[in-house]
């Protein structure tokens, strides 16, 4: 079952944080097409100003620009909210890797403020972002929660922080917290530019305009590319899970593994292009392969992710070529 089927009770507030980036804005515009009232907090650091005005003229949803370094504004971010889903953070794993110290405040402060809040407003579920980088150096595949390895970058510990955080808010407070570790989610509205920007709409967004894109490393490194309508089912699966399955993390992807160099190829020939790749030196904290374990999250949260690597690809694509 998809997510647009799943029912929660009538006048549901659901709080967005980040919901001006890729992944908070989709969650923005699908609960509001259910017809749940939506609030999306942002400060504007990374997130866009368009993915609020495609949505700031429907009726029941509503803007609030701030930042979740401030605790009086998590405060009344979360005032009356029935839901937090947490998206706000800075991602990136070389960036974090040259602004260590800022990504503690946004990512780990932040979160924590956004706890605490949700915790003293009395929110039913608290739903917040993690990331496959918490497995580190960890050699085995497909990676199991519970199997991790050493961390490699700042932004992997901001994320482990941050679930030991949800783990503890569970056990001491009583707050129903579910971490989403995101395995590379792909999709409609994700930004192609910008030295920092993920892999595919770069890629695409490159290959359309006839400019050759660089791999990182060999192209042999693998990831577990992730359909962002997967990721929206999870969330508001977390927040209709039970109690028991609150206090822990979750591999949030399909369960699939995609050389880095074969995709290139397959959107070269989707865009109808022959262009060879440039080859430069692997990203400093990568990891080199990626593919979940999602069996945890079938069980306990009832993920059953509909949408597969070819099917969310050809997608993204058709949404590039009439957007960029």
């Amino acid at each position: 079952m998809g997510f647009q089927e799943l029912t929660f009770p009538q006048n549901s507030l659901f709080l967005v944080t980040g919901g001006a980036g890729f992944i908070g804005s989709n969650l923005c515009e699908a609960i509001c097409d259910m017809g749940y009232q939506v609030r999306c907090l942002d400060n504007l650091s990374t997130g866009k100003i368009e993915n609020v005005n495609r949505l700031k003229d429907r009726e029941n949803y509503s803007f609030m620009e701030g930042d979740i370094r401030d605790l009086d504004t998590c405060m009344k971010a979360c005032e009356g909210a029935d839901y937090v889903l947490n998206q706000a953070a800075w991602g990136s794993v070389p960036r974090s890797i040259e602004m260590p110290l800022f990504y503690e405040e946004v990512n780990i402060r932040g979160t924590l403020n956004m706890m605490e809040a949700a915790r003293q407003q009395g929110v039913k579920k608290f739903v917040y972002a993690s990331s496959s980088s918490v497995y580190g150096d960890h050699p085995v595949l497909p990676k199991v929660e519970g199997q991790e390895g050493n961390l490699l970058s700042p932004y992997a510990l901001t994320k482990r922080v941050d679930e030991e955080y949800g783990r503890l808010y569970k056990k001491l407070y009583g707050l129903d917290t579910y971490g989403m570790r995101y395995f590379n989610v792909f999709g409609r509205h994700q930004d192609p530019d910008g030295a920092y920007a993920a892999v595919i709409p770069k890629f695409i967004k490159m290959l359309i305009n006839d400019e050759t894109p660089t791999i990182n490393g060999d192209g042999k490194q693998s990831r577990d590319f992730t359909y962002i309508d997967n990721v929206i089912e999870a969330n508001l699966k977390a927040c209709l899970a039970p109690s028991e399955a609150a206090g822990e993390a979750y591999n949030i992807a399909y369960g699939g593994r995609e050389y880095l160099i074969d995709i290139y190829y397959d959107l070269c020939k989707a865009l109808g292009k022959e262009t060879p790749p440039n080859f430069g030196p692997d990203r400093a904290g990568d990891i080199k392969h990626s593919n979940a374990d999602i069996s945890k999250a079938r069980k306990l949260l009832g993920y059953d992710p509909q949408f597969d690597f070819e099917k969310g690809i050809a997608l993204a694509i058709d949404w590039y070529k009439k957007n960029l």
